[in-house]
C-alpha cells in the first residue's frame, strides 16, 4: 500500500514519543541519533515494487530495491531453517568490507518466494548505490586502479570456495566506496562448469583499455597471462601485488598521530593501555606502529596483560621495520602477515603462561584484546624507475572487540570484526547477525590474547594501501559501544582533515564524548593522520635507515593479589563456555626452512628465516624480560625447533 505517513522510530526502548519524520537524524523526543539503515532486497519481486510503497507496516521503498527500515529497533523476520542460498554470506562474513550480509526475510504470500534483504549493502547515506567500477574507472588514479583489481583478485578464490565467483563477473555488481571494492549481492553460479581465470580477465578487459597510462601495458601483460589455462594463481597475485606497490610508491606520504588513554567516569583503575599515549617519548616506532588494548581480568591483572602486550610487539615489531628495510625486493603479504600471526602468538603465550605460573582461574585469568596498525614503509621501485622508500603498506591485527576505522571526509568503515558470540554464531552458519543480537551473551568476547594457548587463537590480519588522504582510528569498546563512532565521526574527521583542529584536540574530544556517552568503561583512542598532499612530502633516500634496538626493563607492575571485581563485559569472557563452539584447526606457527632458489631470490629465503626465526627469537627475549619466572618454563613447552633459538637464562 502507499505510505501516508514517512516516518522513522527511535531506537531508544524508554522514549515514550518514538516516531519521528523520516527526514530527521536525531530523535525529537529523546535526543537518540536515528539509525537509517538502507537495505538491499534481491530478486525480480522486489525490483517490481514501486518507491514510497511500505512494506511489511516497516520498510519504506526508497528507490528500485533500496528499502529503509524505518523500525530498525525491532528485529527482523526470519526463517527457522536458513535457506542454502544465505549461507555463502555468513561463511564469507569476514570480508564484510566487500560483501553484504544477511538481515532478514519479508513474506511474499504462499505462492512467491521471501524476499531476501541484505544490510552492509553499497548504499550510501541518501540511498543510493554506489558508484559502479566502469563508472567511477576513467577518473581513478593509476594506484587505485591496480588496487580495485588486487581486491577482486583476493576475492576470487573465497568466493569460489562458495560457489558464487560469478558475482565478480557482473560488472553492474561490482561497486565503489572511496578505495573499497564492494558487491551489491552474491550470485551462484548457472552452470555446473567452473569458472577460471580466464572469465574473471576477460571481465577486465574493457577497464584495461580505459587504465591510465603508467600502469596500463603492466595489466595488460597480467590479463593476457591470466588468459593462458595454465596460469598460476599466485604468480599472477604477484605480479599485481608488485605493480600496486609500485604505483602506490609515486606518492608522498605523510604521517602524524596521537593517542591517550582515560580511566572513565565510572572505575577506579584503568586496564587499556595504548600506544603511543600522551608524552610518550621519542621513539622510532611511532608514528608507524599504533595499538590499543583492552585488559581483562580486574586490578593488577587487565592493565598487566595489556602493557605486556604493548611492550612485547613494540620489540618484535622494531626488528621486523629493521629486516623489511633492507630488502632488495618486495616481501609478499603472506610472509608479513605470518609474521605478524606468530608475534601476536608470542604474546598470547606469554600471558597464558603468567596466569598459569600464578594460578590464576576463571575470573582471576588476566588477558587483554588487541587492535594493531603498521603503517610498513617496504622499499620499493616505482613505475616511473626512481627508488621509494615506502609502498604506503598498511597492516591491521585484531582480536577480541577494540576496533579499528578508516575515515576520510566521505565516508566511515569499520575495518575490523568483534570476536563475539554474535559474530561467531554467523560464522559456524547457525544464525543470522540481527538475530544473534538478541542471545543475552551476543557481545561476550570469544577470544582474547592470553584467554587460551595460541593454537587455538584464531587471528585476524589484514592488509591495506593507503592511497587516499584519510583519518585511522583505533579504539576501545569505551568509545565504540552503541556505535558512537558512526554517529560522530563527522563532528570531528572533517575538522581535523580541514586543518581547523588538531589531533590532539581530536583525541580529547573522542575521550569526552566516550565519557559522556559510555563513561562505564575504560577509553583507549589512537587517531593516525594519513596526507598525500605534496605540501607534506616525504624525503626519499636510497639508503635505509639506521633502527637502534634499545632493550629496557619495562616498568610494569607485578600482579598483587587479583581482585575478583570486573566490569561486565570482562565477565562475559571468562564466564563463556567455551566449550559449546567448535574447536577451529590449529594455525601452524609460521617456522619454514627456506627453499632453494637462484641468487636473484635469495633474499626472500633468508628473509622467511630471518623474520620466523630472528623474529621469534627476538619475541622470546621480550617474554624473557617481562617474564623471566615463566620464561624456562614457556620454553620447554615451544616445538622442539624453536627451543634451541631460546635466549638462555643463565
Amino acid at each position: 500500500m502507499i505510505s501516508t505517513q514517512r516516518v522513522i522510530y527511535c531506537l531508544n526502548p524508554t522514549c515514550d514519543r518514538p516516531i519521528n519524520p523520516l527526514e530527521e537524524r536525531i530523535c525529537s523526543n529523546c535526543q537518540t541519533p536515528l539509525v537509517h539503515r538502507y537495505l538491499w532486497a534481491t530478486g525480480n519481486l522486489a525490483a517490481n515494487i514501486s518507491p514510497e510503497t511500505q512494506v511489511a507496516e516497516r520498510y519504506e521503498v526508497i528507490q528500485p530495491q533500496i528499502w529503509l527500515d524505518t523500525q530498525p529497533g525491532l528485529p527482523p523476520e526470519t526463517l527457522q531453517d536458513l535457506p542454502q542460498v544465505i549461507i555463502p554470506y555468513l561463511k564469507l562474513y569476514q570480508q564484510h568490507l566487500h560483501l553484504p550480509q544477511v538481515y532478514g526475510f519479508v513474506s511474499a504470500g504462499e505462492d512467491a518466494e521471501d524476499i531476501l534483504l541484505l544490510e552492509n549493502a553499497p548504499i550510501d547515506a541518501a540511498g543510493n548505490l554506489y558508484s559502479t567500477i566502469i563508472d567511477a574507472w576513467e577518473q581513478a588514479t593509476a594506484v587505485r586502479q591496480v588496487y580495485w583489481l588486487w581486491q577482486i583478485l583476493q576475492l576470487w578464490q573465497p568466493l569460489t570456495e562458495q560457489g558464487v565467483e560469478q558475482s565478480l563477473l557482473i560488472s553492474d555488481n561490482l561497486r565503489v566506496q572511496g578505495w573499497c571494492v564492494r558487491l551489491v549481492e552474491l550470485y551462484p553460479k548457472q552452470t555446473d562448469e567452473k569458472l577460471s581465470l580466464r572469465d574473471l580477465a576477460q571481465s577486465w578487459q574493457p577497464w584495461i583499455a580505459l587504465a591510465q597510462p603508467q600502469v596500463a601495458q603492466s595489466l595488460q601483460n597480467i590479463v593476457e597471462q591470466m588468459c593462458d589455462r595454465a596460469v598460476n594463481l599466485e604468480n599472477i597475485t604477484t605480479q599485481l601485488n608488485t605493480l600496486l606497490l609500485s604505483a602506490a610508491g609515486e606518492l608522498p606520504l605523510s604521517l602524524q598521530v596521537a593517542g591517550t588513554t582515560d580511566i572513565g567516569t565510572e572505575l577506579t583503575q584503568n586496564e587499556d593501555t595504548c600506544y603511543p599515549s600522551t608524552n610518550e617519548p621519542y621513539d622510532t616506532l611511532i608514528p608507524r606502529l599504533s595499538m590499543v588494548c583492552d585488559g581483562i581480568g580486574g586490578h593488577q591483572g587487565g592493565e598487566v596483560a595489556s602493557q605486556m602486550a604493548v611492550q612485547s610487539l613494540k620489540l618484535q615489531i622494531r626488528a621486523l621495520l629493521a629486516e623489511v628495510s633492507e630488502q632488495i625486493e618486495p616481501v609478499a603479504p603472506k610472509l608479513l602477515q605470518e609474521q605478524l600471526e606468530a608475534s601476536l602468538r608470542v604474546v598470547n603465550n606469554l600471558i597464558c603462561f603468567r596466569n598459569d605460573e600464578q594460578k590464576r582461574q576463571g575470573r582471576e585469568r588476566m588477558a587483554t584484546t588487541l587492535v594493531m596498525a603498521l603503517q610498513l614503509p617496504q622499499p620499493i621501485v616505482t613505475i616511473s624507475g626512481r627508488r621509494s622508500d615506502n609502498a604506503h603498506e598498511l597492516y591491521l591485527a585484531n582480536i577480541g572487540d577494540s576496533r579499528a576505522y578508516w575515515i576520510t571526509r566521505n565516508y566511515c568503515q569499520l575495518l575490523t570484526v568483534d570476536d563475539d558470540v554474535a559474530w561467531r554464531e554467523v560464522r559456524y552458519g547457525r544464525n543470522l547477525y540481527r538475530q544473534a543480537l538478541q542471545r543475552l551473551d551476543a557481545t561476550a568476547l570469544t577470544q582474547a590474547l592470553g584467554t587460551k594457548e595460541a593454537d587455538f587463537l584464531r587471528v585476524t590480519i589484514q592488509r591495506f594501501i593507503i592511497d587516499e588522504e584519510g583519518l585511522l582510528l583505533l579504539c576501545s569498546d569505551g568509545l565504540s559501544d552503541n556505535d558512537w563512532v558512526e554517529h560522530a565521526w563527522q563532528d570531528f574527521a572533517i575538522p581535523v582533515l580541514s586543518g581547523e583542529l588538531s589531533l590532539t584536540e581530536a583525541v580529547e574530544s573522542l575521550i569526552h564524548l566516550a565519557n559522556q556517552k559510555n563513561g562505564h568503561d575504560n577509553t583507549s583512542v589512537v587517531l593516525t593522520l594519513c596526507r598525500l598532499s605534496k605540501e607534506y612530502l616525504v624525503p626519499v633516500t636510497s639508503s635505509s635507515p639506521q633502527v637502534e634496538v634499545e632493550i629496557l626493563e619495562p616498568e610494569i607492575p607485578e600482579p598483587e593479589e587479583p581482585e575478583p571485581t570486573l566490569t561486565e563485559s570482562s565477565q562475559a569472557l571468562l564466564d563463556l563456555d567455551l566449550t559449546a563452539e567448535p574447536i577451529p584447526e590449529p594455525i601452524p606457527t609460521p617456522v619454514k626452512k627456506p627453499r632453494q632458489r637462484k641468487k636473484s631470490v635469495v633474499s626472500k629465503g633468508r628473509l622467511l628465516a630471518l623474520l620466523v626465526v630472528g623474529g621469534t627469537t627476538l619475541g622470546l627475549l621480550a617474554w624473557l624480560l617481562l617474564s623471566p619466572q615463566t620464561f624456562q618454563q614457556a620454553c620447554q613447552k615451544l616445538p622442539q625447533p624453536m627451543q634451541s633459538i631460546c635466549p638462555q637464562n643463565k
